[in-house]
């Protein structure tokens, strides 16, 4: 049995579940100190959860309805008072959980939590789960790849004189990708980290999630383009599985989306970023870098299990050919957002964000605009907006990949 220790009781407050196929979180909100044990019973699969010093309440009863039907990992959930000091929690299990059960401080909007991660015990290879969800689009054929190098050979059409800012669908050069290319979309935040929220209560993560979404759909439209994204759904990943989910598929770009915030709502325009070694570019590129990279303390990380190791090796192995890279990228598409919205900056930032330092991995962090300025949160909720951001990405990773061809890869996936 393992026990989570505080010093004294609390009252639960709120209960929230975020199933997602990475895993399933519960959380429990209460505003003091609590005691909690957790072990696991087989045949069939449980989780027993017996939480010291609170009683049951209709908060904490909530959480039988919380459970989908289609979670991966729990059927239901049972909640009792075991004695007059400790309430039950009973998951009953759809497969053998790996569970990890730790408390987080109080931070940001949420006062105590108390966090149930149930992972899978025997999780699948990353690229072996996309092939059974039939998700990973497989390298072509030659005769495909001869085809495709054909209809790259036909003429251009005549310049009309119109500024490349101004070309969403256009103009894109002449991109042969005689391998396929996996792209991994970062939308950022998710589950219990909410990222920036705007005037009219729109949150950063359902925006960046459907932004991501769309831009997925016409990377998926394009030949020998494939997409992984870090979450499909509302949960929380944090910063080094991202990087880890990229690295996992041998991903060729790494694009993060966001939507900024701002203490004064006049703040506006959008931005790209890429990794620094050597300091921030600005000052408010290095506030930024240290908002995002507190993502981990808002979504709830298990600091016993969290591995340090390997972020300080993501952070040594963080080369100069990468930032390059990043830069070239960061550029071609910064420069198709300056043609569907304002920029805030002329030229791409530099700093150290933590989801940026994939060491082999041409890596941005877009922020699409301004969730905090009212006009631009209007913008960011427009589903005809979302799709110009989403081509905008696009070309700017076409006309990157027209300039920058990658490279054959050995054992290709």
């Amino acid at each position: 049995m393992t026990a989570v220790s505080t010093v004294h009781a609390g009252n639960i407050v709120a209960v929230r579940a975020w199933p997602a196929d990475d895993y399933t979180r519960i959380t429990l909100e209460h505003d003091g100190k609590i005691q909690a044990k957790h072990f696991i019973l087989t045949n069939p699969e449980r989780l027993v959860v017996d939480i010291q010093g609170v009683e049951l309440n209709a908060t904490l009863k909530e959480l039988i309805s919380k459970i989908q039907p289609d979670d991966p990992y729990i059927q239901h959930v049972r909640v009792g008072q075991l004695n007059p000091e400790t309430v039950r929690l009973v998951f009953d299990l759809k497969t053998a959980v790996n569970p990890q059960v730790f408390s987080l401080a109080p931070i940001d909007k949420y006062k105590h939590r108390l966090v149930m991660d149930l992972y899978p015990k025997e999780p699948l290879d990353p690229i072996a789960a996309l092939i059974l969800k039939g998700e990973w689009k497989h390298d072509p054929e030659p005769e495909q790849v001869a085809a495709n190098e054909s209809k790259n050979t036909d003429p251009e059409p005549a310049s009309t004189g119109t500024s490349s800012r101004k070309s969403l669908a256009g103009d894109t050069g002449k991109m042969q990708l005689k391998r396929m290319v996996t792209i991994v979309i970062d939308p950022g935040h998710g589950g219990e980290d909410s990222g920036a929220i705007g005037a009219r209560g729109s949150k950063e993560k359902d925006v960046v999630l459907s932004i991501g979404k769309r831009l997925r759909a016409k990377i998926e439209q394009q030949p020998n383009m494939r997409v992984v994204m870090t979450r499909n759904a509302d949960f929380f990943v944090p910063l080094g599985t991202r990087v880890q989910k990229a690295r996992a598929v041998q991903a060729d770009l790494f694009i993060s989306i966001h939507a900024d915030a701002f203490i004064k709502p006049s703040a506006c325009g959008s931005s790209v970023f890429v990794l620094s070694e050597k300091g921030a570019s600005s000052t408010a590129a290095r506030w930024l870098a240290r908002r995002e990279n507190a993502a981990d303390l808002i979504g709830g990380v298990n600091i016993k299990k969290h591995d340090r190791q390997l972020a300080s090796v993501l952070l040594d192995l963080s080369t100069t050919a990468q930032i390059k890279n990043s830069l070239k990228l960061g550029n071609a598409v910064l420069n198709e957002m300056g043609g569907i919205n304002r920029l805030h900056k002329g030229s791409v930032e530099q700093a150290a964000f933590a989801v940026l330092k994939a060491p082999d991995i041409p890596s941005i962090l877009v922020e699409t605009a301004f969730i905090s300025n009212p006009e631009e949160e209007a913008k960011l909720n427009n589903a005809a907006h979302q799709e110009n951001i989403a081509n905008a990405i696009l070309n700017g990773i076409k006309k990157y990949f027209a300039k920058n061809p990658p490279r054959a890869r050995n054992g290709m996936i």
